[in-house]
């Protein structure tokens, strides 16, 4: 691992450290499953926009070797969504496959959740070099654009989840409305950019 992933990583990982630290000397406040489940919900959609934010920073700047840390992002995105699934399937449900068949009938924005998170699935599996190989390069890119539908959906799901206060799911709304109008613009009106490979050896 190059010294500019490990650190990616080691600051990837902080927030999880201070969540288990505030969690373990009981600062999370008088509901600690919602302290949680928000927080690792807040961590996926802030790596997913991470992740989606790449390229453009990447072309705005001309910082190519960003691209080298996008797929790790996007692996935390979805190490935290996998928590946050978690924590509401474990300590919510109790493993109650029933329970929260009838929770998403009566409660949408959980299965606007369950499809952000069911989108990343393949994302993670195919992030090797191997899948990469396997699948092919324009096969893998085509895959890979589920990110954008998985962005879409969490934050669909935290705006429905928020009742009062949207300031925040608004903020990600635009980020994303940024992020995706970046790439129609960038798409349709095409500049010559120097070659890139889109695959580093990672």
């Amino acid at each position: 691992m190059t010294f500019p992933k490990l650190v990616v990583f080691v600051n990837s990982l902080i927030p999880l450290v201070l969540l288990l630290w505030d969690l373990y000397h009981k600062r999370v406040g008088p509901n600690p499953l919602d302290f949680v489940t928000k927080t690792t919900g807040m961590l996926t959609l802030i790596f997913l926009s991470l992740t989606i934010a790449i390229t453009p920073l990447r072309k705005i700047f001309r910082i190519n070797s960003l691209v080298k840390i996008r797929r790790m992002l996007g692996l935390f995105a979805f190490f935290y969504g996998a928590l946050h699934l978690l924590t509401y399937v474990w300590f919510d449900r109790l493993f109650n496959l029933i329970s929260m068949g009838q929770d998403i009938v009566r409660r949408p924005f959980i299965l606007a959740g369950m499809t952000a998170f069911t989108l990343m699935v393949p994302l993670a599996i195919t992030s090797t070099n191997k899948m990469v190989k396997r699948l092919g390069g324009k096969r893998w890119v085509k895959l890979h654009r589920l990110v954008y539908l998985s962005a879409i959906a969490g934050v669909v799901h935290f705006w429905m989840l928020v009742k009062a206060d949207i300031r925040l799911p608004l903020t990600f709304a635009f980020i994303l409305l940024f992020l995706l109008g970046y790439r129609l613009i960038e798409r349709y009106t095409p500049t010559q950019q120097p070659n890139v490979n889109p695959f580093p050896r990672e």
